[in-house]
């Protein structure tokens, strides 16, 4: 990993990250108040399309000023002609699918459980727990348009939080103290590392719903498959799949 930068200045490093997620987190809170407003719904309905531009576009202009590339970061693109490029991805989509076949089923007999205990709690309780308050019925059936789900996934959601929290917020964390953290199943994990799945659970609170904070443990997996592979393939695509996964769940038991 070659990021000068936050190794020459650990501390400005860290400032700058902490500082630049503010901003970014502060945009989408003013932009999502401000969706809210429009009566037709369709800007609310195009909120990720905010958080993806933001997500991409701070960090890489921060990159570019001090002659730094995404691959520095961990994002495995080298051009399309390039083999490492198709091998990176072939074997982080690979991983992501493994895990996920070993994850999935413990997260929908989770899931399930889940479905049935909600309508049990009290109604204050489950505005804090989750957002369904119906009683889950299960069916067998899919999301409406479910390509453009995956499409919207991986691409408006996956891709680009993975760049800016895995990427770009991680991989400085994580040179500015090299040698520091301890090894987990084969990835060194730095503080750093906690406060990144931390602050990914803090930004989805631009929608003021305290459930979202749940998305502090998923984000250690995807954390740690980045410090483990090395790059963020594995990661954007176990992002995406978890992401479908809830989806089809909520289609299933909810018809959302």
């Amino acid at each position: 990993m070659s990021i000068d930068f936050a190794a020459a200045d650990p501390s400005a490093a860290r400032r700058e990250l902490l500082a630049t997620w503010a901003k970014v987190v502060a945009m989408l809170a003013v932009g999502w108040q401000l969706f809210r407003l429009d009566p037709t719904g369709l800007l609310r309905g195009n909120a990720a399309g905010l958080a993806a531009f933001l997500f991409i576009w701070y960090p890489d202009h921060k990159l570019h000023h001090r002659g730094e590339r995404w691959p520095d970061h961990g994002f495995p693109w080298w051009g399309l002609g390039d083999r490492r490029t198709w091998r990176a991805w072939a074997r982080g989509v690979a991983l992501a699918f493994a895990l996920a076949v070993l994850v999935f089923p413990v997260f929908f007999a989770g899931f399930w459980t889940y479905g049935w205990l909600l309508p049990k709690l009290p109604e204050a309780l489950t505005r804090i727990v989750g957002p369904y308050y119906l009683p889950a019925a299960f069916h067998l059936r899919l999301p409406e348009r479910p390509l453009l789900l995956v499409l919207n996934q991986f691409l408006v959601v996956a891709l680009p939080e993975e760049l800016f929290y895995r990427g770009w917020m991680q991989s400085t964390f994580a040179a500015s103290h090299p040698q520091r953290g301890r090894v987990v199943f084969g990835a060194r994990l730095g503080y750093g590392f906690v406060l990144t799945q931390l602050l990914f659970a803090l930004g989805h609170l631009v929608v003021p719903q305290p459930w979202r904070l749940a998305t502090f443990f998923p984000g250690l997996v995807f954390g740690w498959l980045r410090a483990r592979t090395g790059n963020l393939a594995a990661p954007i695509a176990f992002h995406a799949f978890s992401n479908i996964f809830i989806a089809v769940l909520e289609a299933m038991f909810y018809g959302a």
